[in-house]
């Protein structure tokens, strides 16, 4: 008896399979907006439970002492209506998406002034105080990390193990308060207040201090810039890396014990280029992880931290914006932090694909 082998049948890759990593990096980003716009209407619906109205802080503004109540409620209804919190909120949130979608943020309540040229101001200097904390944290958290695991079971480990656990516990404002006490007043080594001194003449052009110093050939610019800096950045990294050195203990012992490890000893490579070229790659992937959501814990201290020195970025602005019930300022600081801490994650799920080959199949 004669058996036909059987053609095998050809199975088409789908959409998704031939167009590959361009098809994950377009999914990521196309989550963007809709991320954005969930949370914009949350932005929007909290502002509007809070106790207190825009028009209650603008008509006790204007009042004088000899203003009776009955004006101030009049006065309350004209600045309602002028600035349209007397239609329903259904008719509010209508508006607020239609100038979402024509990517206008409306102006500030207080002032007049555009949100987009608010939050021009104050975002590069959020953006430098997050990505200095952050190169701070992930410099002492590796560098920590990789001792301990190195020095495992021993009094080193303990130690850095401790210092990193007293780190992460401790609260950003309580780091803040400590650090303005002991280095701003005590010792008087570090300014505690605002991004750069008063009497320097500082004419903004990309706002990124560090980059207008170059582009303005103004170098006086950069040590005071750093000097406040230093604070700040600092008090939001301790608590990060210490997150960090732990994450990175744990993952370089779970790879010095796998057997491509041993393998590398028995050629005889050094512990250095093991370190290099086996350890630190492999366990990099729930590093990064942790970055990434490190990031967002990073912008989230930033409200608490520019607070506490009067750091003039998004997070002191949001503050303020939420004690005055500016609700466009509040809409548009949210919306500036949430699509920076987005943007973060699609890098993050990017690096994943250089890192890690296996995933650009998945």
């Amino acid at each position: 008896m004669t058996v036909t082998p059987v053609a095998p049948v050809a199975v088409r890759p789908s959409l998704r399979q031939r167009l590959g990593t361009p098809w994950l990096i377009v999914r990521r980003l196309l989550a963007v907006p809709v991320v954005l716009f969930f949370l914009a209407g949350i932005v929007f619906v909290a502002m509007r439970l809070l106790p207190g109205s825009p028009a209650t802080s603008l008509a006790a503004g204007g009042a004088s002492g000899d203003t009776s109540a009955a004006e101030i409620t009049r006065n309350q209804a004209r600045i309602n209506e002028a600035l349209g919190l007397d239609q329903s909120l259904a008719h509010q949130y209508g508006d607020f998406l239609h100038s979402l979608v024509t990517f206008d943020l409306g102006s500030s309540f207080f002032g007049g002034t555009k949100v987009t040229s608010l939050l021009g101001g104050s975002l590069p200097a959020t953006i430098e105080l997050t990505v200095a904390a952050m190169l701070i944290a992930v410099g002492l958290g590796l560098v920590t990390g990789v001792i301990a695991a190195l020095r495992k079971d021993t009094w080193v480990d303990s130690s850095i193990r401790t210092a990193g656990t007293i780190g992460f516990s401790l609260p950003w404002f309580a780091l803040g308060v400590l650090a303005v006490v002991v280095f701003g007043v005590w010792l008087g080594w570090l300014p505690v207040i605002g991004r750069l001194p008063n009497q320097l003449d500082y004419k903004p052009f990309t706002n990124f201090v560090l980059l207008d110093a170059i582009l303005q050939n103004r170098p006086e610019l950069v040590w005071p810039w750093i000097q406040h800096l230093i604070l700040p950045a600092t008090t939001l990294a301790l608590s990060m890396a210490g997150f960090i050195t732990r994450i990175v203990r744990a993952s370089v012992l779970e790879v010095l014990g796998d057997d491509f490890v041993r393998t590398a000893r028995m050629k005889g490579l050094s512990g250095g280029q093991i370190l290099r070229r086996h350890v630190l790659r492999n366990s990099s992937l729930p590093i990064v992880t942790v970055l990434g959501l490190q990031f967002g814990s990073l912008l989230g201290g930033s409200v608490i931290t520019e607070t506490v020195f009067s750091y003039p970025g998004v997070g002191n602005q949001l503050v303020n914006a939420i004690l005055q019930r500016d609700y466009p300022v509040v809409q548009g600081a949210a919306l500036a932090i949430a699509l920076l801490f987005v943007l973060v994650n699609v890098v993050v799920d990017l690096l994943y694909l250089v890192l890690d080959p296996r995933l650009r199949k998945a």
